[in-house]
């Protein structure tokens, strides 16, 4: 598991509704240059990654054990 990648909580899906569930956990991926651009880069709904507003999410601190258990396989 990459200790970098972590997990988000989606708190808005205004415009992105087919793309995103309100309350629903997303995994996010570390992108700097979307960091730089106030994005996140995160798995959707179509298990995907694409890049969305960071001010939809907020990011979560979860124990280890429950991260291993939530990782998407790559």
């Amino acid at each position: 598991m990459d200790s970098t990648q972590h997990f988000v909580l989606c708190l808005d899906n205004k415009g992105y509704s087919a793309s995103l569930e309100q309350r629903k956990l997303y995994q996010a991926i570390p992108d700097k240059m979307a960091e730089k651009h106030k994005q996140i880069r995160i798995i959707d709904e179509s298990g995907e990654d694409y890049l969305y507003p960071k001010n939809l999410f907020v990011e979560l601190e979860l124990p280890t054990q429950v991260e291993k258990a939530l990782m998407i396989a790559a």
